[in-house]
């Protein structure tokens, strides 16, 4: 099915701004690369928050340790 950007933005009921953005970000991957950035993605975000926890807790270690 293909469909003009007008109609995209219809039926997706999104901003033609939004639209842009995605067509920009998106626009050369076919679904299974999307798909793939995707879990990416959110495997950088839980990575992230991993490292920020050990972080806490090693900071947290060192300063206990520094009071003995």
């Amino acid at each position: 099915m293909n469909l003009n950007s007008g109609e995209a933005v219809q039926q997706l009921e999104i901003s033609q701004q939004t639209y842009y953005r995605w067509r920009k970000e998106y626009g050369g991957m076919n679904t299974s690369q999307a798909k793939k950035l995707k879990e990416m993605e959110k495997e950088n975000v839980r990575l992230k928050k991993l490292v920020a926890d050990l972080s806490l807790d090693n900071a947290i270690l060192k300063e206990v340790l520094s009071k003995k």
